[in-house]
């Protein structure tokens, strides 16, 4: 895959002082908290269905709320950042994001905390979108691969830490105090962007295409809609066909409208940039490959070998620690001189061997055995994770960064509600149907899971194989971080 463009390189950067710094600290604290607060929430939703009196339907959109509003604006997000500039729309989002917590925190039914996670969902599409488009044209060189590393680690460590500081959050002060530390934080981001400002370059260009984001927002919500409620209505029912059907339509009129405006949401040329949307799919695999199974893995040891919580929530170490600790690993072994899709190929093949390994797990699997598999699998996400966006972003030009930003995002939390989704639905219907025909709640829950590990780790090999036909069409110039 190619290097920078020639705009990209020549983009006036921050110098690496106090600036630099203190605005790579705030876009690492803002990015921390967004993922803490989709895998740390799950933890208090017994505690919040009590207080609340919620219905397990209500409930469980404390966390589809937060989801589907995340999806559905990361892409304008990082359209609106190009044309408002990045630091102002990360800015609001923060805001946003702090707002919806504080709201959160003081609640006073299921309904208005729903809401109000649909409100932080919005607010933590600007940070994500934002904050890697400031990363990227505010740093060069080898601080700016670094810079990456650690957008990529600390994306991951909020994803691994969330429950485990949530816990004794609940345990000690309460489930509100969640939210509440998450405003504390995103208050502590908001002071620091006045340094922000002065330190990044912003770029404004043209407006908004407002038929386009009604048309994509739309549709959005159609899609992620039908893919949160499919479980529950069946896949083939009239519902979620029609929903689905919607959504097809929403988005093909979001392309026309795409087409025709001068200023689209989004530039349909980044999908011709195949070194951009090679890397853009590296995400797709990780959310079959490695998000279902951080999803469901924990049930797993639950219902088929019966560990304890503890015990199944201390084993879903052995696939985050890599998450922590290969995102500067990777970053280091380019900046060495190893090619970055070789990185990215490595972990892509650690996914698939890593899914495969897991089929080992069975009722009297010890620790042993699970560990390197586990490994495996948590290193195929982990290698990556500080490398695809700034490869991704390299790719097009600085004034595009911020709509390049937020498609790969879309992408990114996309593919992981789908993956969730569907691996849900599909392993609550293959156990079911296994209980139906005479087989034991765990054996028929040990089949089915099996049977879709097969499955993710076919769908990661077939993502691998086109990634590695865009990248082997695309021009044979240098990676970039060389």
């Amino acid at each position: 895959m190619p290097e920078p463009t020639t705009a990209q390189k020549t983009a006036t950067e921050a110098a690496p002082g106090k600036g630099g710094s203190l605005t790579l600290v705030a876009v690492l604290l803002a990015v921390f908290v967004v993922p803490t607060s989709i895998s740390g929430t799950a933890v208090a939703l017994p505690h919040i269905g009590a207080d609340l009196d919620a219905s397990p339907t209500t409930l469980q959109w404390v966390v589809n709320a937060f989801n589907l509003a995340f999806a559905c604006f990361t892409l304008i997000w990082g359209s609106l950042a190009d044309r408002i500039g990045r630091v102002k729309a990360f800015a609001a989002g923060s805001t946003i994001f702090a707002a919806g917590s504080v709201i959160c925190a003081v609640a006073p039914n299921i309904y208005v905390l729903d809401g109000a996670r649909a409100l932080a969902g919005l607010g933590g599409g600007a940070i994500f979108a934002c904050g890697s488009a400031i990363i990227s044209t505010t740093f060069e060189g080898p601080r700016r691969a670094k810079a990456f590393a650690l957008f990529g680690s600390v994306a991951g460590i909020g994803v691994a830490v969330g429950p485990t500081l949530s816990g004794p959050t609940v345990d000690f002060l309460g489930w509100r105090w969640i939210f509440g530390l998450q405003a504390i934080l995103l208050v502590l981001v908001l002071v620091a962007v006045p340094v922000m400002k002065r330190g990044t370059e912003e770029r404004v260009t043209g407006r908004l295409d407002i038929p386009g984001t009604v048309a994509f927002v739309a549709g959005m919500l159609a899609l992620t809609y039908a893919i949160v409620q499919g479980p529950q209505w069946g896949w083939a029912s009239p519902r979620t066909l029609g929903v689905a059907l919607a959504a097809v339509l929403l988005l093909a009129l979001f392309t026309y409208f795409s087409k025709r405006s001068d200023a689209p949401l989004l530039d349909l040329s980044l999908m011709g940039n195949k070194p951009y949307l090679a890397y853009s799919l590296v995400p797709v695999a990780a959310s079959f490959g490695f998000v279902t199974m951080l999803t469901y893995l924990p049930t797993y040891l639950s219902e088929v070998t019966e560990a304890s919580a503890t015990a199944a929530g201390l084993s879903m170490l052995l696939l985050t620690l890599p998450v922590l600790v290969l995102p500067l690993v990777g970053t280091t072994l380019v900046e060495k001189g190893v090619r970055a899709t070789t990185v990215v190929y490595a972990s892509l093949a650690c996914l698939v061997v890593g899914d495969l390994a897991l089929l080992l797990l069975g009722p009297d699997t010890g620790i042993a055995v699970m560990a390197l598999p586990m490994l495996i699998t948590g290193a195929g996400m982990g290698l990556s994770a500080g490398l695809v966006d700034a490869q991704a972003l390299a790719q097009v030009e600085p004034a595009k960064s911020g709509m390049a930003a937020g498609f790969l995002n879309t992408l990114r939390l996309g593919s992981e509600a789908i993956a969730v989704a569907v691996f849900g639905s599909l392993l609550a219907e293959l156990s079911t149907d296994a209980i139906a025909g005479g087989n034991a709640a765990p054996a028929a829950y040990d089949g089915a899971f099996h049977t879709l590990l097969w499955s993710m780790a076919i769908v990661c090999a077939v993502i691998f194989l086109f990634i590695a036909v865009l990248a082997r069409a695309a021009p044979r110039r240098a990676d970039s971080g060389r």
